[in-house]
């Protein structure tokens, strides 16, 4: 009697790996949606800033924003800053229009945290659903 071994170790692979960059991608963009929903608008430009990227190699999604102001939307600054680390003199700066203010700090709005919060469950959901469909 003989016994044929047929490796589809491959196939398996290649499925997990399409499973896995499809849930990154659909989980990125709906964490970036999320983030944009959250943020403060004045101009729309540090809302319009935020996206994700999928590393298909690396198997990795990075949603984030390439501005500076999105740090100190998250963040705070001056008295407002999350870990109480800003500058607690009040300071003036001159805005885009050239007017001049007189600020203690910008209160932080956490639109990215509080994506995260409000998603978690929900993407680990989309998780369990992409990977337990596979077969």
């Amino acid at each position: 009697m003989s016994c044929k071994f047929e490796d589809y170790s491959f196939k398996v692979k290649d499925a997990m790996k399409d499973t896995a960059i499809s849930f990154l991608e659909e989980a990125g963009g709906e964490l970036e949606s999320q983030v944009k929903r959250n943020s403060r608008v004045d101009t729309g430009q540090t809302k319009g800033s935020w996206q994700h990227v999928t590393d298909e190699s690396g198997l990795e999604c990075s949603v984030g924003s390439n501005l500076e102001n999105a740090i100190w939307e998250e963040f705070g600054t001056g008295m407002y800053a999350v870990k109480g680390n800003g500058r607690k003199s009040p300071w003036m700066y001159k805005d885009s229009h050239g007017v001049w203010h007189k600020t203690r700090g910008k209160k932080p709005s956490r639109a990215f945290h509080k994506a995260y919060v409000s998603m978690k469950n929900k993407i680990q959901r989309m998780a369990e659903k992409a990977f337990g469909d596979l077969k």
